[in-house]
């Protein structure tokens, strides 16, 4: 029989989780601090620890911190799940780089406990940690300390279960990040589902994340599972979700929070085992200050927050993205790129990031004819606002990047008569940023 160590201050907690172990078939052992817990796993190293990140009155959450370094020191080869409520998601985050194997926001239901200590023990029966997993990257190309410490971060959180919030400018790759911590998490197998939540109207968001039922409403000839039932056993990953309506948000709050949903025209309920990753390009804090996003559903999608940082913080990546998307053209052809040409392209400010560039590369390599791809050619594709001021113009000036992305969007939007379309197709990112960059720099689509 497994032993389970639970560590948390409030009785009715210790009680409510012995009983509901016991009757699951675990031993469980309930203490209500740090030194009953370390006397508890000196006598005997247990199967799994249930730990509090608070249990001796204050609310920081460095009293769980604490006892997990010297419970590893201890027992180093047992799982450990934290338990915490919001204000101490920070600190459960740090808990999992100190060795935690993952961490739950109180409360929090029975069945997800058990499903997360039923992984953490069959990992542990197959001595497969977390560091010791091989971690596939394969999909992500680069090597700078800003992108290697966001893939040092997914390699830890993987494994676990709990929700992901992807930060970062369009065309930085969010889709790319939810992807590997898919792949490199025990859902793997199961499928990944992503959602445009920008893509959908209002009018059609219930039946596209929960489903219908045939005759649901006028047009429903048969019935449709939604998004989170197509990723039961797996992940979904909400992108845009900063363009979520507050009535949309209350709808997918319940999801997230139990599991459960009713499909339209069904009143059963439905329970879904899914991990959601969510994205966003927008200032979510910002918008919980003017109450356009539900504080309940920010802290239940942002357990653990990933910022991508925009191309141009992290240049040395270029070059190797510039041969990573050559290969990935297609065309029969296979023009090099001079040095002359890759150091014009690490240069440029990239308002569209990662999508952009490779729209450069892959058009300047449709548009060649020779075996090298010249500086002059480069500078040729890309005269249509986005190209690099010239050296002497820009110590002259003085252009900052704003400035420069600012002239970037007004040459697009001349060239294309105002088109948004066209314009953000050309800048490389999507019609959604172009409009909020024309309200930010004060700039109008009517042209001269």
């Amino acid at each position: 029989m497994k032993r389970i160590l639970i560590v948390d201050d409030d009785r009715t907690v210790r009680l409510s989780m012995g009983v509901m172990l016991r009757h699951c078939g675990f031993e469980p052992e309930a203490v209500d601090g740090a030194e009953a817990a370390l006397a508890s796993v000196r006598r005997e190293a247990p199967s799994l620890i249930l730990m509090d990140m608070n249990f001796s009155g204050a609310t920081t959450g460095q009293d769980g911190l604490e006892l997990l370094q010297r419970v590893r020191i201890l027992c180093p080869e047992t799982p450990v799940i934290l338990m915490t409520a919001w204000g101490s998601i920070p600190l459960a985050v740090e808990g999992i780089r100190y060795g935690a194997f993952d961490f739950l926001t109180k409360p929090c239901s029975g069945p997800v406990l058990l499903q997360r200590i039923e992984t953490a023990l069959a990992m542990a029966e197959k001595g497969t940690s977390t560091a010791e997993k091989a971690f596939d990257r394969s999909a992500i190309v680069g090597r700078s300390a800003a992108l290697t410490e966001i893939l040092d971060t997914v390699r830890r959180i993987a494994p676990t279960d709990a929700p992901v919030l992807i930060t970062g400018e369009n065309g930085t790759g969010k889709e790319l990040i939810a992807k590997a911590i898919h792949d490199n998490s025990r859902r793997r197998q199961g499928p990944f589902v992503m959602v445009n939540l920008g893509g959908i109207s209002q009018s059609l968001f219930e039946s596209e994340m929960f489903g219908h039922t045939k005759g649901a409403f006028t047009g429903a000839a048969g019935e449709r599972k939604g998004r989170f039932e197509l990723a039961d056993k797996g992940t979904i990953f909400l992108d845009e979700i900063g363009d979520l309506d507050l009535n949309c948000q209350v709808k997918i709050l319940r999801v997230l929070q139990q599991h459960t949903f009713e499909p339209l025209g069904d009143s059963r309920t439905r329970t879904v085992d899914i991990r959601v990753v969510c994205a966003t390009n927008a200032d979510l804090p910002a918008m919980l200050r003017e109450r356009t996003f539900r504080e309940d559903l920010f802290y239940r999608i942002n357990a653990i927050t990933l910022h991508l940082p925009p191309l141009r913080e992290r240049r040395e990546d270029i070059p190797l993205l510039i041969n990573h998307f050559a290969r990935l053209t297609e065309t029969d052809r296979r023009p090099e790129f001079s040095s002359e040409a890759i150091a014009y392209l690490t240069r440029l400010p990239y308002p569209g990031n990662v999508r952009q560039l490779k729209n450069i590369v892959e058009r300047s390599i449709l548009m060649s004819e020779g075996a090298v791809i010249s500086l002059d050619d480069i500078e040729r594709d890309t005269r249509m606002g986005l190209s690099e001021p010239k050296p002497e113009t820009a110590s002259v000036n003085g252009m900052t990047l704003e400035e420069m992305e600012r002239t970037a969007i007004e040459n697009a939007l001349k060239k294309h008569s105002g088109n948004i379309t066209n314009a953000a197709l050309e800048l490389g990112i999507t019609r959604q940023a172009l409009y909020r960059k024309i309200e930010k720099y004060g700039l109008t689509t009517q042209t001269k």
